[in-house]
């Protein structure tokens, strides 16, 4: 058994869990201990592949980096990816299981609450602590039959619980207050206190409130953490919008559509970040401004994304960039809708829906979706015609996330080729279009240039991801012991008793 485990739940979803978690993996690496991530629930499009082939939520794949380890797929056992409003597709212990409904879930829970509790247990007797992220909050009472996200897994591994509020978004006294109000006795027994996120301005001017939460409530306040301007961290699942730059600063324009079930797009964090870039997200029913370069991304729900994307007037605007000279690079999802058709016979996106959907047209190619998924670490070199480079090669890595197998019906250019000499993707004989199945592909510095390069960017900036994310977890890290008593929480959790 570890030393000692700690869960951090919290009033609201995105009031700072998932950060939280990752500063103090990195905290007790630092103090050498032996530490992993866990969330037992997690309901997110945003996911990652460990080098085993399993899938697993984003956020703990970023906490096992932020503690010095390889994802593995014991860290989020149960991963949730809706695909419509009142269905989501069910991974158990990195494996697709198949499509289930709210309610048709919510009675398979207690299976997989199993699969949970087997996952804690294998990484409690490898690790000295481990670290367990909630979901949403422990207080909506209509979840609490059958809880395996929240207070219902604390007291199955009878461990403490940390509840963080994000002041920032206000109200947070009452979110804190009766969040604890609306837990039951025993589970009031296992918080050990509060940690308020986001915090602005002069502290002195909190301390009245912090005052009467803890006569309040009887718990203490662990620490407020400040609002960190500009910080960057892999989202689990909202989508993040990217700093507004100068057009001095800017070489490149990009266009991305949000679409209703857009995937893994943390795909464009480094393009969003990277100081000669300037990304815009588009919606439902905004503008679509020019762009130098359109990228479409993941999908969950091909087929449906792609009809809304018709609906959005994409398609007339796609042949209208492509004819003037833009440039396309289609991700995943984003490549099957390039492509001639797409083709569901086993209904496994939409049951409702024809299994058979024409697509843009710009790449001939035909894709089937099929049950089992593809899930794979990739590395390999990219080949592209570059103005004045001629044919470039550069280093690549990436990971694949998909259900369909794609079928050229005539020969074409690759994209790149992977280590076991397999050529993937397409890059059209013009130059002008790239697809890919490969997620990631910005994150590796060289293939990052390379491909600004390709797109126009004749002498960008280097930008190293992996380096930037590093240091972006060590700020966060920083901050956080500066406003908690680390130690102190290491020895209050080594001595709980409920």
């Amino acid at each position: 058994m570890p030393a000692f485990s700690l869960m951090v739940q919290g009033t609201t979803s995105d009031a700072g869990k998932s950060t939280l978690v990752t500063a103090l993996c990195r905290l007790f690496a630092r103090r050498g201990i032996q530490v992993a991530p866990f969330k037992p629930q997690n309901m997110a499009l945003n996911s990652a592949v460990t080098n085993d082939g399993n899938e697993i939520g984003r956020a703990q794949a970023v906490q096992a980096y932020a503690a010095g380890l390889e994802p593995h797929v014991d860290m989020n056992p149960i991963l949730l990816k809706p695909n419509t409003d009142t269905g989501a597709q069910v991974i158990i212990q990195g494996k697709a299981i198949g499509n289930m409904n709210a309610v048709g879930y919510h009675e398979y829970k207690s299976i997989a609450k199993e699969a949970a509790l087997e996952s804690y247990y294998r990484l409690a007797e490898q690790y000295e602590a481990v670290l367990i992220e909630g979901a949403g909050s422990p207080a909506e009472i209509n979840l609490r039959a059958r809880d395996i996200a929240n207070m219902g897994f604390a007291e199955s591994i009878d461990c403490p619980v940390i509840i963080i509020a994000d002041i920032d978004k206000g109200g947070v006294f009452a979110h804190l207050v009766g969040t604890l109000d609306l837990l039951s006795q025993s589970e009031q027994d296992r918080v050990i206190g509060f940690v308020i996120n986001r915090f602005r301005g002069d502290i002195s001017l909190l301390q009245s409130g912090l005052d009467w939460l803890e006569e309040r409530t009887g718990k203490p306040v662990l620490g407020v953490l400040p609002y960190l301007t500009g910080f960057h961290l892999e989202s689990e699942d909202a989508v993040t919008k990217s700093p507004i730059k100068t057009d001095t600063d800017t070489k490149l324009n990009i266009v991305i559509p949000i679409m209703p079930r857009t995937s893994n797009h943390t795909d464009w964090d480094a393009l969003r970040l990277h100081p000669d870039v300037q990304v815009t997200l588009v919606g439902a029913n905004q503008p679509i401004p020019p762009a130098d370069l359109i990228i479409l991304p993941g999908s969950k729900s091909v087929q449906s994304d792609l009809a809304f994307l018709r609906e959005q007037g994409w398609e007339s605007y796609l042949n209208k960039h492509l004819r003037y000279g833009g440039k396309v690079i289609g991700i995943c999802g984003g490549f099957q809708m390039l492509g001639d058709t797409l083709r569901d016979p086993l209904g496994l996106e939409n049951k409702d829906m024809n299994t058979d959907a024409k697509g843009f047209g710009f790449i001939p190619m035909e894709t089937e979706l099929k049950e089992e998924k593809q899930l794979k670490q990739r590395q390999g070199t990219l080949n592209l015609d570059i103005s004045n480079l001629g044919n470039h090669i550069s280093q690549l890595t990436g990971y694949e996330i998909h259900s369909g197998v794609s079928r050229f019906s005539n020969k074409v250019n690759h994209f790149a080729t992977l280590e076991n000499g397999e050529l993937e993707g397409f890059v059209s004989e013009d130059n002008k279009i790239i697809g890919t199945y490969l997620h990631g592909v910005f994150d590796h510095p060289e293939a990052l240039n390379t491909l600004l390069k390709w797109a126009g960017v004749n002498q960008a900036n280097h930008f190293d991801y992996d380096q930037f994310r590093d240091s972006e977890i060590n700020r966060l890290a920083d901050s956080t012991e500066q406003h908690m008593d680390i130690d102190a929480l290491i020895k209050q959790c080594k001595s709980f008793r409920p």
